[in-house]
């Protein structure tokens, strides 16, 4: 039985970039913005020395709204997974959904309008279980937003919300976290270490 985590990126694994002049977060775009957020690694490390694969699954629609390209938002990722082998941690499969319903001005166009994949659709989630050999009812979705937690509801697999009011980024959960996801935490390595004694408790 192979267990795994499909792992959100900006707000879960790295920190988001903040935009000098207007006072915006934004995703990181380039390699030398990937900023590591407290306790990722030592998370990723627990969840992976107890046989969970890890997969990323990412929402970038910059290259349709025309803010960068999609070989930035390529770069960026394989920057991360690079980095994250540097330390020992293997990211089985990289999803990254480029699309949006809106666009923006240069946006390429390809990119603009409904697609599967974009969460809160379970898209990236299927195909990168479908890729890994996973099965849902052993896999877990990591993220920081409610789309990670609709996403990981309509793939069938269990969701832990990482969650704390210490980040003004994360306006949309002000009033606190939304659904029932299945674990609620403030930071990714409890999230993991969490998960991680579930498993060993026969809980999940």
């Amino acid at each position: 039985m192979k267990r795994g985590a499909i792992l959100d990126r900006d707000g879960t694994l790295i920190d988001l970039v903040r935009d000098e002049e207007g006072g915006a977060f934004k995703p990181a775009f380039h390699p030398a913005q990937i900023r590591f957020l407290p306790g990722v690694l030592e998370g990723l490390k627990l969840l992976q020395d107890a046989g969970f694969v890890l997969c990323l699954a990412t929402n970038q629609p910059g290259p349709a709204k025309g803010q960068y390209t999609a070989a930035a938002v390529e770069r960026t990722n394989r920057a991360l997974a690079e980095r994250l082998a540097e330390q020992g941690i293997v990211l089985a499969a990289i999803e990254a959904c480029l699309h949006h319903p809106a666009g923006g001005s240069g946006g390429d166009p390809a990119l603009i309008g409904a697609c599967s994949c974009r969460k809160p659709k379970p898209g990236m989630l299927l195909s990168a279980m479908q890729r890994t050999g996973l099965e849902p009812a052993h896999t877990w979705m990591i993220g920081d937003s409610p789309a990670d937690l609709e996403a990981g509801r309509a793939a069938g697999v269990r969701v832990g919300l990482v969650y704390t009011t210490q980040r003004c980024e994360l306006c949309p959960l002000r009033n606190g976290p939304p659904g029932q996801p299945d674990l609620v935490l403030p930071t990714f390595e409890r999230i993991a270490q969490a998960i991680v004694d579930g498993v060993s408790r026969g809980l999940f």
